[in-house]
């Protein structure tokens, strides 16, 4: 099972999960029980997509990987 990184936009709290990829829209925060979001962290693979210029480190456009910083 892969391990994820949540924050809870209500209570600020952020937290690693352990769950399946089923149980992962389903998380709730531990501190208040609110919805959370993912946080993503990585590097951006969309420059392995063929044809792909790469990745210029600026995610606030970047349709790749979902980040946005």
């Amino acid at each position: 099972m892969p391990l994820y990184e949540f924050r809870c936009p209500q209570c600020g709290c952020r937290f690693e999960l352990l769950c399946s990829i089923s149980q992962r829209d389903n998380a709730v925060c531990p501190k208040c029980a609110g919805k959370v979001e993912r946080v993503y962290q990585g590097k951006c693979a969309f420059g392995a997509i063929k044809g792909a210029s790469g990745c210029g480190g600026n995610c606030s456009g970047c349709p790749g990987c979902g980040s946005r910083t």
